[in-house]
């Protein structure tokens, strides 16, 4: 339930970043002088209230839909760590992620000193899923779980990281989705259409690490793409239920390596096309790709 959660949040904090903020450049136009802050105040209030909307209405929401219907108790953690062969973490991870990338952006376009800038939106995510993890542990059904603090907090040091030694995402985290087999076994837990499989079924998703080739390995280049970027991911196949069952010997890990595009260096004359462009920049684009899983190599001519 929470990985759906996280992810539709993840989609809101996408959509209100994806505005072309600008920068102030009298800021942030040496990555090693932090200048004085020159904070716009208008524009800081207007990203608080948002935010607080954000955060009250998605808390009241899931509180009303979804823990109201079950038993409380005492706070309390629970283990999961070893299900869904960790790739509900992942998830965790790349929600933390962008939520922090686009912190930092409208924390940035503020006019907010770089500095707090960073770590002030770059938490964003680490935030407010702690508080989701809270409420999970004063639940009697769940429980809170260190394995998604750990993943929360990892997704959000990495924007946070990269923002700042190189102000910018040379490394980003990428989802992708093509539906499996696997779902119609466990609809209520994998889903019952294409939209809350996209979300819920493990068994599709695919999470990536994207590597800008040009900024990351410095390709000075000039007709080099400032677009290409290789992707290693990591997926799972054969997972009907949460843990491995007893001589089910159908599920494992999938590692991949593909091409990617960096659409967030995707520049085109319009500013509504790059916005569009942009606010899908958390998906791994369809590439030639390469599998290796139960030992054996496979060659995916398209893989989404």
């Amino acid at each position: 339930m929470n990985h759906l959660f996280l992810i539709l949040f993840c989609f809101i904090f996408i959509t209100l970043s994806a505005q072309d903020l600008k920068t102030p450049t009298y800021q942030y136009n040496d990555l090693n002088l932090d200048l004085p802050s020159r904070v716009d105040k208008k524009k800081r209030n207007i990203l608080l209230i948002s935010e607080a909307s954000v955060y009250t209405g998605a808390l009241l929401g899931l509180n009303k839909l979804w823990y109201f219907e079950y038993p409380k108790s005492s706070f309390h953690f629970i283990n999961d760590n070893g299900e869904w062969l960790q790739m509900d973490k992942l998830g965790h991870m790349t929600t933390s992620y962008h939520s922090g990338v686009a912190g930092i952006k409208a924390y940035k376009w503020t006019g907010m000193k770089r500095i707090n800038a960073i770590w002030y939106g770059g938490l964003t995510g680490t935030f407010f899923l702690t508080i989701i993890e809270i409420l999970d542990g004063h639940s009697k059904q769940w429980g809170a779980s260190s394995g998604d603090l750990i993943a929360n907090t990892t997704g959000s040091l990495l924007a946070i990281g990269q923002a700042l030694k190189w102000n910018e995402q040379r490394i980003q985290i990428k989802y992708s989705y093509s539906p499996s087999e696997w779902a119609s076994e466990n609809s209520k837990q994998l889903g019952e259409n294409h939209l809350q499989r996209a979300l819920k079924d493990y068994n599709g998703q695919t999470y990536w690490l994207s590597l800008n080739l040009k900024s990351l390995f410095d390709i000075q280049t000039t007709n080099f793409p400032k677009w290409l970027n290789v992707a290693l991911g990591h997926g799972a196949d054969g997972m009907v239920t949460a843990y491995q069952k007893e001589n089910d010997s159908q599920r494992n890990r999938q590692f991949l390596l593909s091409l990617d595009v960096d659409l967030t260096k995707v520049k085109t004359k319009s500013k509504i096309l790059n916005t569009v462009l942009h606010s899908f920049g958390f998906i791994k684009f369809p590439m030639p790709t390469l599998e290796l899983s139960n030992g054996k190599l496979h060659a995916h001519s398209i893989y989404f």
